[in-house]
């Protein structure tokens, strides 16, 4: 009997040392010219999967850390979390931030950084918004992250602060916002996050549903640590891609680091199918060859059998044709 609890003690100190040795190489990123770098100076590419908000996969019965585990089997070395502000008024402020301390938690132990990202799409600067779910306010998001920066401060696997998912007037649909607009409201939420966490990386996307970065190529943010975001799907623009991307958005990773943090694509008859998300492997073979020799970031959408596009089929993770294309990406190196 002495024995046997004997192994049940060894089995548990050698998990807890195994869960610490991934956990420490989660060492602090910051921003070094045009790249993401660790504390030992090394350059981080980042590359991983969008899951689900959070609030949802609990409620469905989903968020365990076998999900984040999955993600690191995958190849994996960053999660992204997207908190609809929806979502975070219903459950309340507390609740939320105990999920997302234990996906973090489960993140780390699973080698993943994370990336905290303020779900929403629409206009900012007037109020409007494409649907419900994505309903904020200016207030409201200075103080999800004034909350979220004070919490996080002192945990480098939250490397990114992404701070507003898709900016976009919807054709004008959403009211104007202009870029000098954008730039006084988005200086406003990182000064916020920055003295609350001196350290944090943050994410600013660009107009157009976060596909273009243009108005940088004059007007780049004077802050440190900042990074920027694009969501090229395959509808963006037509074929040929890669000079339209190169004029759109990848002009900027000469400069500054660059994340895609979404991408991904799907086929006409899969569940959800939609408008810019409509292609297959040229579109996946494309991109992921152009990301390579510009030093570009990504995170595909969504590690999710309902959200699309999808790059599982079911709770078993089977991968859909896109997920295999990015698992297959990920562990070919």
């Amino acid at each position: 009997m002495k024995r046997k609890i004997l192994l049940i003690n060894l089995i548990f100190l050698l998990a807890m040392m195994l869960a610490s040795a991934q956990e420490t190489k989660l060492t602090r990123i910051s921003v070094d010219g045009n790249k993401f770098v660790n504390a030992q100076n090394e350059t981080i590419v980042f590359k991983g999967f969008n899951i689900a908000d959070p609030d949802r996969l609990e409620k469905n019965g989903h968020w365990k850390k076998e999900l984040f585990e999955e993600l690191n089997r995958w190849g994996a070395n960053i999660v992204r979390l997207p908190v609809h502000p929806s979502a975070w008024r219903e459950r309340g402020e507390e609740e939320y931030l105990k999920l997302l301390d234990q996906g973090i938690q489960w993140a780390k132990e699973s080698g993943l950084y994370v990336i905290i990202d303020w779900h929403s799409i629409g206009n900012l600067r007037t109020g409007l918004f494409q649907a419900k779910m994505y309903d904020t306010s200016i207030r409201e998001t200075l103080r999800f992250w004034y909350t979220i920066s004070r919490r996080y401060a002192d945990e480098p696997a939250v490397a990114l602060y992404e701070i507003f998912n898709e900016p976009t007037t919807f054709n004008g649909q959403l009211g104007s916002l202009s870029w000098e607009q954008w730039t006084e409201i988005v200086s406003d939420i990182i000064s916020v996050i920055q003295a609350n966490s001196p350290h944090a990386v943050v994410l600013v996307a660009g107009f157009n549903w976060a596909y273009d970065l243009t108005p940088l190529m004059h007007s780049p943010l004077p802050f440190d640590n900042v990074a920027y975001v694009s969501h090229p799907y395959p509808q963006k623009r037509e074929q040929p891609w890669v000079p339209q991307w190169e004029r759109d958005f990848g002009f900027v990773a000469d400069h500054y680091p660059v994340i895609a943090t979404e991408i991904g694509y799907m086929y006409p008859d899969q569940k959800g199918a939609h408008i810019p998300c409509l292609g297959d492997e040229e579109y996946g073979r494309t991109i992921m060859d152009y990301f390579d020799a510009k030093g570009i970031s990504w995170v595909a959408w969504v590690f999710d059998p309902d959200w699309s596009p999808q790059l599982i089929k079911d709770w078993n993770y089977t991968p859909t044709r896109a997920g295999q294309f990015f698992k297959d990406e990920l562990l070919k190196k």
